[in-house]
């Protein structure tokens, strides 16, 4: 690294002194001085990207004695500034102003140069000159600090809030917020002030920002949601929704997050969730195969046919049985999933579409999971509805054994069943 810079600054010598004969021509915006401004500009660059600051601040101002043009003066000053060269700033400051305030940017420098300094009371005298004419943002924002140092937050406060109302700057409200609730502990001022703006000028970033740290401070939830959802509509950022996902869901009020959800798009996968938890059928068949259109993924298909099925109240309406029936053969050529085999196989068993067909779907999804109560009933469905009660009802006594035996569906399958048995029975007997 030391070898580094003494070649770097041996080159730059050799480089100024072949210049130095040079006669400087007119200067024209955006236009080179000489020519190898531009070698200086990135070797200025390079320096403090090296966070060499020093040598930052002799290059440029070396720029700024052979280009006379101003930016290289306040960058070489800004570089003195972070190596806390505040002398040779302030010295350098007046050597041009002589103690004028014409130039605002040199002023500034001088003030943050007296600042870091702790010389609070002649950066404040400077200061309250510069806002006098320039009576811009950022040199409210200067004095304030300078205030806030003094610990003087109401007269901070005084001057922020005589220019905020000449122009509504948001930079200055948010300055005014954080005195409010950090210095002078006036919490609901600070987020009432922040509020009030919102209402009639629109949360920006900046103040929506500052909002949501107060309200997280606080621990108000409404507060935070509300100021989320402003922040989402001027930003449509992942990390926003799912901050305001997390609060829906903590306040429990899932048909707001249902129609956060179906605004934003946000998150389908989440929203399907909801639609299957709430029983919203209708609405989670055409948003599943919006999913398996997207993804590819057929087990999106699979619930879009069963939700499809579910969603209508003719379960006997031939155009659905069949448009439900193909999605399903089309999941099942894909995986062997037990689900969509079984519920396949219902379907062609309960509406006696094809029932031995469906017995052969059903049995596949017993060869993945022998002990579903579930599969189970269907089969036995199916051996009923081949007319073998008997064999159906051997089944159903397995059924009642196992979980999800005492099912609704599944109890009115066995008393159906078994209703069948005492037929053939009495059957039986009256032939005798």
């Amino acid at each position: 690294m030391k070898v580094f810079k003494i070649v770097f600054y041996l080159v730059l010598v050799l480089i100024f002194g072949g210049c130095l004969g040079e006669v400087k021509p007119q200067i024209k915006p955006n236009e080179k001085v000489f020519a190898q401004e531009d070698t200086y500009i990135l070797f200025a660059l390079r320096a403090e990207q090296l966070r060499d600051y020093k040598g930052a601040s002799e290059l440029f101002e070396k720029l700024y004695e052979k280009s006379t043009k101003e930016e290289y003066l306040y960058r070489s000053l800004e570089d003195s500034l972070a190596y806390k060269n505040n002398k040779k700033v302030i010295k350098k400051v007046d050597e041009i102003t002589h103690g004028k305030l014409d130039d605002f940017t040199l002023t500034r420098i001088k003030i943050i140069a007296l600042v870091q300094m702790q010389k609070y009371i002649e950066a404040k005298t400077l200061a309250l000159g510069l806002v006098a004419l320039s009576k811009e943002a950022d040199d409210y924002i200067l004095l304030s600090d300078i205030y806030i140092k003094l610990k003087k937050y109401d007269t901070a406060l005084k001057y922020l809030e005589s220019a905020y109302t000449r122009n509504y700057n948001e930079k200055i409200l948010d300055k005014m917020s954080i005195i409010l609730y950090v210095n002078l502990q006036r919490k609901k001022d600070a987020i009432a002030q922040l509020e009030t703006h919102t209402r009639v000028h629109g949360c920006s970033k900046l103040i929506c920002m500052r909002l949501i740290g107060f309200y997280s401070n606080e621990n108000n939830i409404d507060g935070l949601l509300s100021t989320y959802l402003r922040l989402y509509a001027l930003n449509k950022n992942e990390e926003i929704s799912k901050r305001i996902i997390q609060i829906y869901g903590y306040k429990k009020e899932y048909v707001k997050l249902i129609g956060f959800l179906e605004d934003s798009g946000s998150d389908d996968n989440l929203l399907l969730q909801l639609y299957i938890n709430s029983k919203n059928y209708k609405k989670a068949s055409p948003l599943a195969y919006k999913l398996y259109k997207k993804s590819g993924d057929v087990n999106y298909l699979g619930q879009s046919a069963i939700f499809n099925y579910e969603s209508v109240e003719n379960k006997n309406n031939k155009v659905m049985q069949s448009r439900v029936i193909e999605k399903l053969k089309e999941v099942i050529k894909t995986q062997e999933n037990p689900l969509y085999l079984n519920y396949l196989g219902y379907l062609l068993i309960d509406h006696k579409i094809d029932v031995k067909q469906g017995i052969k779907y059903v049995k596949r999804a017993l060869k993945i999971e022998p002990n579903s109560a579930f599969y189970l009933d269907s089969l036995a469905w199916g051996y009923y509805k081949l007319g073998n009660c008997k064999k159906a009802y051997k089944i159903m006594r397995k059924v009642v054994k196992l979980e999800g035996g005492d099912d609704k569906e599944v109890v009115s399958h066995i008393k159906k069943i078994r209703k069948c048995m005492n037929k053939k029975v009495k059957k039986r007997h009256k032939k005798r």
